[in-house]
């Protein structure tokens, strides 16, 4: 006889399973499970070859999302194509990043922070599988663009990668022209190599070595003897030198034994100025004697007359013998004419 199974027993162990159940999946979901999210669209022009549907959404390095879904969207009146990619973001994780007041919450809800410079671009997660995932951050100075298409969804603008601009560049050049000329140009170095011009240069450049090494060793041959006499005329400029500074020396104690001898205190300048006294006085009895009222020159003119007075009497003597030369014998007669004064 079989024995019954405790529906008791069977419907803990159900529960206890569930409940197990829904732990893991509480710790595996980080406890976002029942987390709000926030759906939003992103708007790419180029290529998202890599992007995977469930990759990463990322502010500043913290995941904050997963790519949902990626399609295409061609536009008729431009006849462009540009590829939506809709995020799932974590409410909670966004919310969470200043804080958690009321205030911040509505500060930093989604359309906010697209308003304060939210933008997406795609980056490299793996240089090895070239996998894609969506990198968010601020970027006021971004220019922001609007698509539409997606009502009830936040559109977040994107920004071009790198790699996008460096293949905008790239599509701009004109690598048609540019092989051209890489291709003119190798011809041209191809037609100097192969020319004789090549041929004299070299032949002119080995010849201007020759020119050259010769001149250096005759510069060698002539620059030793040089330097022997500069040598020779340092030292004789240094004896030159140490004698002018001698000489320096011997003018400058002169200059202070001339200093000493010229000093008002000195010896010689107390003779000097008896000298000038005495020659000063000499000068004063000099002027007084000269004077006309003074008793020398009075004498002096009495002297000087009676001197002009004898030279009268013996001019008038010299013209009565030149007249009358026997006068020296008779004397002088009565008759005789008086000489001429």
């Amino acid at each position: 006889m079989k024995r019954r199974a405790n529906p008791t027993l069977i419907g803990a162990f159900v529960l206890g399973a569930l409940v197990l159940l829904g732990a893991a999946a509480f710790a595996i979901g980080g406890g976002r499970l029942f987390a709000g999210t926030d759906r939003a669209v992103l708007h790419f022009n180029g290529s998202v070859f890599g992007l995977p549907v469930g990759a990463p959404v990322v502010f500043r390095g913290v995941r904050v999302g997963k790519v949902e879904s990626i399609e295409i969207r061609h536009d008729a009146r431009s006849d462009q194509f540009s590829i939506p990619v809709i995020v799932e973001l974590d409410r909670g994780a966004i919310r969470s990043l200043d804080g958690g007041s009321s205030e911040d919450t509505q500060r930093l809800a989604l359309p906010a922070l697209v308003d304060r410079g939210l933008r997406a671009k795609l980056s490299m997660q793996s240089l090895l599988t070239g996998q894609l995932y969506v990198d968010l951050d601020l970027r006021p100075d971004e220019a922001r663009s609007r698509r539409g298409g997606y009502p009830g969804l936040v559109e977040i603008p994107t920004s071009e990668t790198a790699i996008q601009n460096l293949k905008a560049q790239l599509d701009g050049l004109d690598l048609r022209r540019l092989v051209d000329d890489v291709a003119a140009i190798a011809a041209s170095a191809r037609a100097i190599v192969a020319g004789p011009q090549l041929g004299q240069a070299l032949n002119d450049l080995q010849q201007i070595t020759a020119n050259l090494r010769q001149v250096s060793e005759q510069l060698e041959r002539r620059l030793g003897p040089l330097a022997d006499g500069a040598q020779g005329a340092l030292g004789s400029t240094d004896a030159a030198m140490r004698r002018l500074g001698d000489a320096a020396d011997g003018v400058r104690a002169s200059a202070e034994r001339l200093d000493t001898l010229l000093a008002p205190d000195s010896p010689l300048m107390a003779q000097l100025q008896r000298s000038a006294d005495e020659l000063a006085a000499a000068a004063a009895g000099l002027r007084r004697a000269t004077a006309e009222d003074s008793s020398l020159m009075r004498g002096t003119d009495r002297t000087l007359q009676d001197v002009s007075r004898a030279a009268r009497a013996v001019r008038e003597l010299a013209d009565l013998l030149e007249r009358h030369p026997e006068a020296l014998l008779r004397g002088r007669g009565a008759d005789a004419e008086e000489p001429r004064r």
